[in-house]
């Protein structure tokens, strides 16, 4: 494959990221699992990298966002104020800072340049 295809598959394993952040959760992480499916084994480092990164950023942000916002309600109870309060300054937050990361994982994949997630980002691919 030429190196403009290998960055487009790269971007739309980004693309994906961000759609199962922002539109369509679940659905996009699949069409995301079928791109790994068909090119996980490729010989393109960049096309490695991003599709790794992709997938383990959204395992990690369905983890962060799902899991922890269920304890958060666990621990504080449905009927406290200071609980929604909490939750939903957790929320935002969170993902606020997943939406950015996954920006800037788009801008990397464009420019045809390596990414790794902070904090949450497989080291190798």
């Amino acid at each position: 494959m030429n190196a403009n295809t290998e960055r487009n598959i790269a971007l739309q394993a980004e693309l994906c990221f961000l759609l199962n952040l922002l539109v369509a959760p679940g659905l996009a992480f699949i069409v995301l699992l079928l791109i790994a499916r068909r090119h996980w084994h490729s010989d393109n480092e960049l096309t490695r990298c991003h599709l790794r990164q992709a997938i383990n950023g959204s395992i990690w942000s369905g983890v962060l966002l799902a899991m922890v916002s269920v304890l958060i309600l666990a621990m504080g109870g449905l009927h406290s104020i200071y609980t929604w309060m909490i939750l939903i300054l957790y929320f935002i937050c969170c993902h606020s800072v997943l939406i950015l990361l996954g920006v800037w994982g788009v801008s990397q994949a464009a420019t045809g340049k390596l990414y790794v997630y902070p904090l949450i980002g497989a080291k190798k691919w």
